[in-house]
């Protein structure tokens, strides 16, 4: 199943055991994960084979029975060390990658300006909104289901960043009639849905702004269909990516630090060793445009990653940029509809860099503080994509409340 297995605090499958106690204590979990672990390295399989052989051939038992002895241990043994995927799992699996294919489909209707005019055939705008909201209602929560026993990880972990996205948008889905339940689940009130002005379902489902939660959910469906469904670890296979988008963020939250510090903002020195009112300004710009560059090529590499937390702080650095979108307009630092910044060299030169160094002292700051976890799941714990916690639940980060739905 795709529950169970805490990988967050690099915990192995011994992890399994620990709720095993015995009369003598710790030692009886030990001896467990000592047979165990003998089971998986093939030295129990060869001592009972060994075992057998020796009675075959003191003459105790027939050659024939033996062999079916041999037979059902390595059947066993097998099992073992690579249990079958059960037919609910498989199901689960199919219905998943299934359910969100369909899932795009409901939320594209959603973002398309056509859901939100009347039609030729008589059909008013409202009754489509209704209709797209419910399919979306429906298909959303099939994908929940899905995704609890499921063993696809690397698509679990965009579904429980699209949970930590609903519950953030609880109170702006409720105002649509659109209920985020205790277990994750959406309810819909198609009475207070149909009252509603259909404007807000538009504006929340926006494709023009890349944080609004349509926009946030769709990026998710995208990633999570491109995801393998081969993988079942959740752990990024590429490593050439992962050193990438390593490379890239190790940078990204270097410049943001520098551009931050009081050493590049330090004043220019005359020939006589006296400081002048003026700024290195090209060596401020540098660092800035550095910064833009890492910046793209961080979220170019990661963003097709399937390791939850880097997905998080992908996300978290895509709000704090959408939240200072015009501060940053102001130093010539534009983003775009995907999420990309582009930097102007004559407006940001022209700027007051006292007033760049106190923006990215507090902006900066916190980039870098997001560009150094991004770095961190994506080395140490590129093996911890999956997030479950210690009781064997779905770590939905950003909302605990929902730490039990998948």
């Amino acid at each position: 199943m795709g529950i169970g297995i805490d990988v967050s605090n690099k915990q192995d499958y011994s992890y399994l055991f620990q709720s095993l106690s015995s009369s003598s204590g710790g030692m009886g979990n030990l001896n467990f994960l000592s047979d165990y672990a003998s089971i998986r390295n093939g030295s129990y399989g060869k001592l009972l084979k060994t075992y057998y052989a020796k009675k075959q051939d003191s003459g105790t038992e027939g050659s024939s029975k033996q062999s079916r002895s041999g037979d059902v241990l390595d059947r066993i043994l097998e099992q073992k060390k690579n249990p079958k995927v059960s037919k609910d799992v498989q199901e689960a699996n199919a219905n998943l990658t299934t359910g969100l294919s369909t899932m795009r489909t409901s939320v594209s209707a959603l973002q398309n300006s056509q859901t939100y005019t009347d039609t030729a055939n008589g059909r008013s705008a409202e009754d489509k909104v209704a209709s797209a909201v419910k399919d979306y209602v429906s298909d959303y929560n099939n994908v929940l289901k899905a995704a609890r026993g499921s063993t696809l990880t690397n698509k679990t972990a965009y579904v429980a960043n699209m949970m930590s996205s609903t519950a953030a948008n609880a109170d702006k889905l409720s105002e649509i009639g659109v209920t985020v339940n205790r277990d994750g689940t959406l309810s819909l009130s198609e009475e207070k849905l149909k009252a509603t002005d259909i404007s807000k379902v538009q504006e929340l489902f926006s494709s023009d702004d890349i944080m609004s939660y349509g926009s946030v959910i769709a990026s998710r469906l995208q990633f999570a269909g491109a995801a393998s469904s081969a993988d079942t670890t959740g752990a990024a296979s590429n490593t050439g990516t992962n050193n990438t988008v390593s490379s890239s963020a190790t940078s990204l939250k270097a410049d943001s630090k520098t551009l931050a510090s009081d050493e590049l903002y330090e004043k220019i020195k005359d020939k006589d060793g006296n400081e002048t009112d003026q700024y290195n300004i090209d060596k401020i710009f540098a660092t800035a445009k550095s910064f833009v560059n890492n910046y793209n090529k961080m979220f170019d590499s990661a963003e097709s990653s399937s390791n939850s937390g880097v997905v998080a702080n992908l996300s978290y650095i895509r709000e704090k940029t959408a939240r200072n979108e015009d501060a940053l307009k102001q130093f010539g630092i534009s983003v775009d509809q995907k999420g990309r910044m582009k930097i102007d060299e004559d407006t940001f030169k022209k700027s007051d860099m006292s007033e760049v160094q106190k923006f990215f002292k507090d902006y900066g700051s916190s980039i870098g503080t997001n560009a150094s976890l991004v770095e961190y799941y994506m080395t140490t714990q590129a093996n911890a994509a999956s997030g479950y916690t210690a009781a064997g639940e779905y770590n939905v980060q950003g909302s605990f409340r929902y730490a039990d739905t998948i």
